[in-house]
């Protein structure tokens, strides 16, 4: 019985573990899109509210909202999730590499576009 106690107790902490550690990786990026959305002239906590943060997205990527639909119907949602990634490096004067470090690596080039030198071209 007492080796059942100590499992529980270590599967508890391993799981209170990831708890914490989601959290953490959540909070830091929502204060990344915070300031992607306030350098592009949007309000911050618009990334806090899920729909809501894709349509300020497509007033920063300049896209009609009809494109709202495509990002939830799953074959296009990749497609043009891929692409609205691409038009929000290009809003901010970025290329295509820096698209793929997006993709890729968002946990590096997310900090790089929004506390970096990248300015909004629109």
């Amino acid at each position: 019985m007492e080796e059942f106690d100590q499992s529980a107790g270590m599967f508890a902490a391993v799981g209170t573990g990831a708890i914490i550690f989601s959290l953490l990786i959540a909070v830091f990026f929502i204060i990344v899109g915070w300031k992607i959305y306030e350098k592009a002239g949007k309000p911050g906590w618009a990334v806090i509210i899920p729909i809501y943060r894709e349509i300020v997205l497509l007033e920063i990527i300049k896209k009609p909202m009809w494109w709202i639909i495509m990002l939830f119907i799953p074959p296009f949602s990749i497609i043009f999730g891929i692409w609205s990634v691409n038009l929000l490096s290009k809003s901010f004067g970025k290329g295509v590499g820096f698209t793929i470090g997006l993709l890729f690596f968002p946990y590096i080039f997310g900090p790089i576009l929004a506390f970096g030198s990248a300015k909004y071209e629109g």
